[in-house]
């Protein structure tokens, strides 16, 4: 957890008569929502709950809400004061406080990389983070550079990495825990640009405010990580996070350049705002060409159609598989970060066309299935699931568990789905 990220510590307690009454519904979610709510409206310090009778995943809940609600971030020399520590009294069920710990111990993870300031967060900062974080937890991480970019054929993570003096980065960190069930090995792929100007067809100065979480998805499969490592779970994982920066100058790629993918698949630029695609390409055609996976997840702060299409609360969910696509469905309702499944309509897929590469990276509306359409090929025949939380990464303001900034959408989710498999 970040030096800069306020982070509430919560743990069990003996029964106390100071100890303040909690009303929470018998939902998980709902719990969770007014324990984030309730961690704001406290005043300073250390409180103390009673917490006689909550057990399983509503105590985990509560934990998860008390955490996630009271999380800050801030530079400033003297941050205001705010809540320190909860006291559950009452409560004995301590692996439901562990667990929730765990989850929200990677989703805080999350938090502070995807909330970290690109002035500091270039590629390699962000692969640096990974190795001394992960690797405590008997992960291991490996940061590929440049050179073995070039060498492996990784041209779309190159050219959004182009114009930057801060080179890119590929992050491959994998858990093979002994005793892991055997014949599965999901890779979870994260979205890693630690600023987007949106290339030489640039954003607008406000377009570009919130651009450094564009690495929230990047941020969410490490969280994963983290969590599924910390609780030791049975399932083989290895999560990438293709890092660029994508900004301007004499060397930045542009409209019309081709771009050819790691395995050989080419992409016309039609536009080099929608660089997230061509890093999330490479890494997808590494992972099924090189990985031996038996799914693939996706994440990535990819479109703002998706925005337009399910608001600001849901991520969107496209998946070659019904089991897969159901599981995640089933995990992100019991995480409290819902996803909504959206069609991949192969009408569409003539909107890709270019005259020159396999496809164009920008065919157009619908953006947000098309951008899927475009990643599709890169999975070949592997069981594949994308998910576009463009809304749900990032909060204008606190709600619920949420507080302003990045809320780290994805990593308990992933993680909870990873836990089902084992």
């Amino acid at each position: 957890m970040g030096k800069d990220a306020v982070v509430l510590s919560v743990r069990s307690a003996a029964v106390s008569d100071a100890a303040e009454p909690l009303e929470l519904a018998d939902d998980a979610a709902a719990v969770r929502r007014a324990a984030g709510e309730w961690a704001r409206d406290l005043a300073t310090g250390s409180h103390q709950v009673d917490a006689r009778g909550l057990t399983g995943d509503r105590l985990a809940a509560l934990v998860e809400g008390l955490v996630l609600g009271g999380y800050r971030f801030t530079r400033a020399t003297a941050p205001a004061p705010g809540l320190e520590r909860v006291d559950l009294c009452g409560a004995t069920d301590d692996a439901a406080i562990e667990r929730g710990l765990r989850l929200v111990a990677g989703t805080v993870w999350a938090r502070d990389l995807a909330n970290a300031r690109s002035n500091e967060k270039t590629p390699a900062w962000l692969a640096g983070q990974a190795g001394r974080t992960l690797r405590p937890l008997g992960v291991d991480v490996t940061r590929r550079d440049v050179g073995w970019l070039r060498e492996q054929g990784f041209g779309g993570v190159l050219a959004v990495g182009s114009g930057s003096a801060a080179e890119p980065r590929l992050i491959e960190a994998s858990w093979q825990p002994h005793g892991a069930r055997r014949g599965v090995h999901v890779v979870l792929v994260g979205k890693g640009i630690t600023f987007d100007s949106g290339g030489l067809n640039r954003k607008t100065g406000t377009g570009m405010n919130t651009m450094f979480t564009d690495m929230s998805g990047g941020a969410a499969v490490l969280g994963a990580l983290h969590a599924i490592a910390a609780a030791k779970l049975p399932v083989r994982v290895t999560a990438l996070v293709p890092a660029a920066e994508n900004m301007l100058s004499g060397s930045a790629y542009r409209p019309s350049d081709v771009v050819r993918h790691f395995g050989g698949r080419t992409s016309e630029i039609g536009n080099t705002d929608a660089e997230g695609r061509l890093v999330l390409a490479d890494a997808l055609a590494y992972a099924a060409g090189r990985l031996r996976p038996t799914s693939i997840v996706d994440i990535a702060t990819l479109t703002g159609a998706m925005k337009i299409a399910l608001g600001l609360g849901t991520g969107g969910l496209f998946a070659t598989s019904d089991d897969l696509a159901d599981g995640l469905t089933a995990a992100g309702a019991a995480t409290g970060e819902p996803l909504w499944r959206l069609p991949m309509p192969v009408e569409y897929e003539s909107m890709l066309d270019s005259p020159i590469a396999d496809a164009t990276n920008a065919p157009g509306n619908p953006g947000g299935i098309t951008a899927a359409l475009f990643l599709r090929p890169f999975v070949k025949d592997v069981p594949w699931a994308h998910l576009d939380v463009a809304g749900p990464a990032r909060a204008a303001d606190d709600d619920g568990m949420f507080s302003r900034g990045a809320t780290g959408f994805g990593a308990r989710l992933l993680a909870a789905w990873v836990e089902s498999l084992g």
